[in-house]
């Protein structure tokens, strides 16, 4: 082993502790690999870089804003109105209605969006149907990854494997290379999760209303303001009172019997009565506050909210929101999002109030928030905020869907057929929509997920080091030549087991930017060709069941479906069990050695 080899091997292994603790996004730590490999000199400044120009990344980058527009337009919309249909007739058949689709639309739109935008509408037949949530959303997750690897466009792993391929010399994968192996995957997958699987899920009962989901600090309280109070005149933001103490205004009622919204700038008058958040510490400094009274233990409904267009909103942080890792107060939440205030944080199980201007938002929490019906209907549909209490789903335009469609369909052709590669079709269909105003280009430039794109790009080098130092030669030579004696199929087992493992725990893509290179050394170890080995990586990377961390989608619905940690792991368990065991039979079928 030479010092280049193993100075490759420390920094992947320190990355590789930072992805599993989560210290820094998977951005940031990829960025800082790729610098480290360029510092160290085992790559140079335009090989560290050379992952920005990589078709992968470009297709990539290409097809969240063809994603963003198909979501925008509500192409999809029919699907969630047949879905509320569907689910008042027969809760099995809606189930595998709703797996079907999610797995049929995956197959070629970024999975991630199609929970975001089937999510909304599955949590309303939940609540509609008296249905727990749990029994909904575990399956909907599950089913956009089934399909995900069914093309080449399903998952940016998908693209990702081809890329490395591509960089190596190898053809790239087509559009429907895969499919054949996949179909069987999501055929055994929804099997699995309309028998055993369905039995295995939790029946948790969801809250009936957002007062009984959020407990908002504690205590929603009501203080009556006096004549003797110090800040009458005063605006909340300069009040001393509320700058001292951790408390939220909520709600104003005037002397008269007016309601109105509690904002930063609103002053404070006698007879005043405001309507706060806060905790049952803070509530026991404030009861000797001279100019207040306090009314204790107030029970919030709902229908409070439902004046001036306000009403409460349940809204899930995606992975790759904004405000993960930071605070409501570091990101200024009001500032980025004008007219929304958040007014609690669940944390999975837990619910986050107190000082929760300084609470971490982590991915899959869901905040309450507070704003306006038209406010909010600007956010759908974005990255940093997915709202899941209220249907919020785009205005159908007949004109804007079908010409999507076509450019969506046309770009799916036109790479299937090898008329032109996947990369030129994906960003010719990007300036199509452009053009015919199905998504406008800044609204293009916000699809685009740039966490991710640096993420890709980092991670490339991590390939590219291993290749060029002959650390991939390296560990596929130790492999060969433990396992070699009982055949590629053996090997083959063991790269898809220890992909999907890994990727449970750590970024599925950096997982496969890991194996891929690895995989490919195996074959050329082996004298046998390089696709099932590929392909082994591919599916194990995506095929990630067992931990809520294993995927977007599995992170999104942690905290709307309720579940516990052990919740993945029993349900998801066997069915990676079962794919480890397709795969190792079927892979050699579909991709000979």
């Amino acid at each position: 082993m030479t010092f280049e080899i193993l100075l490759v091997l420390i920094i992947i292994g320190l990355a590789m502790a930072l992805f599993l603790t989560e210290k820094f996004s998977i951005d940031t730590v990829s960025i800082m690999v790729m610098i480290s490999f360029m510092v160290t000199g085992i790559l140079s400044f335009e090989e560290g870089v050379a992952g920005f120009s990589n078709p992968a990344t470009v297709t990539v980058g290409a097809m969240f804003v063809i994603s963003a527009a198909v979501f925008k337009t509500g192409s999809l919309n029919s699907i969630n109105i047949l879905f509320l249909r569907m689910s008042r007739k027969n809760e099995f058949m809606f189930l595998l209605t709703l797996m079907i689709v999610a797995g049929t639309l995956s197959a070629f739109i970024n999975d991630t969006a199609i929970v975001a935008l089937m999510m909304p509408t599955v949590l309303k037949i939940s609540k509609d149907s008296n249905i727990p949530p749990s029994k909904l959303l575990m399956p909907l997750s599950f089913g956009a990854l089934m399909g995900g690897v069914c093309t080449l466009l399903g998952t940016s792993t998908n693209i990702l494997v081809s890329g490395i391929a591509e960089s190596n010399g190898v053809k790239p994968f087509g559009i429907f290379e895969m499919s054949g192996m996949g179909i069987i995957f999501l055929l055994i997958g929804i099997t699995y999760m309309m028998t055993i699987g369905r039995w295995l899920i939790p029946s948790r009962k969801p809250a009936r209303e957002l007062s009984e989901t959020f407990d908002l600090g504690d205590y929603i309280t009501e203080i009556f303001v006096t004549q003797k109070f110090e800040d009458i005149g005063k605006s909340i933001r300069s009040a001393k009172f509320f700058n001292d103490y951790n408390i939220e205004a909520v709600q104003i009622i005037r002397d008269n019997g007016d309601k109105i919204n509690a904002y930063k700038y609103t002053s404070i008058r006698p007879h005043d009565t405001i309507r706060i958040t806060c905790d049952k510490e803070t509530l026991t400094q404030i009861r000797n506050v001279p100019g207040i009274e306090l009314k204790i233990d107030l029970k919030l409904k709902d229908e409070d909210f439902k004046f001036q267009g306000h009403k409460l909103y349940e809204m899930v942080v995606p992975p790759n929101s904004i405000l993960v890792n930071n605070t409501v107060k570091s990101v200024d939440f009001r500032a980025t999002f004008p007219g929304l205030t958040v007014l609690a944080i669940r944390h999975r199980n837990d619910i986050l109030n107190k000082k929760l201007k300084h609470t971490k938002i982590s991915a899959g929490d869901v905040l309450l928030v507070r704003g306006d019906e038209e406010v909010v209907g600007q956010i759908k549909g974005g990255e940093n905020l997915l709202v899941i209490s209220e249907d919020t789903t785009p205005r159908i335009d007949w004109k804007k869907i079908a010409q999507t469609l076509l450019i969506v369909i046309s770009v799916v052709t036109l790479a299937g057929l090898n008329i032109l590669p996947i990369t030129i079709a994906a960003i010719l269909g990007v300036i199509l929509l452009v053009i015919l105003k199905s998504i406008t280009t800044d609204e293009a430039y916000r699809a685009i997920d740039w966490k991710v794109l640096f993420m890709l790009a980092g991670i490339l080098s991590m390939g590219t080091a291993l290749e060029k130092t002959g650390a991939s030669t390296l560990l596929a030579n130790l492999l060969v030549d433990e396992l070699g004696n009982y055949g590629p199929t053996t090997i083959l087992s063991v790269v898809f087991g220890l992909t999907f493992m890994i990727t449970n725990f750590m970024s599925n893509n950096a997982t496969a930017a890991l194996l891929a290179p690895i995989a490919l050394s195996i074959a050329t170890a082996l004298e046998v060709s390089d696709r099932p080995f590929l392909m082994a990586v591919t599916f194990g990377a995506s095929l990630s069941f067992m931990t809520p961390m294993g995927y977007q989608t599995n992170t999104m619905i942690y905290t709307p479906g309720n579940y516990k940690f052990v919740d993945y792991l029993k349900v998801g368990t066997p069915l990676n069990i079962i794919y480890w065991i397709v795969a190792t039979f079927l892979i050699p079928i579909f991709f000979p050695f």
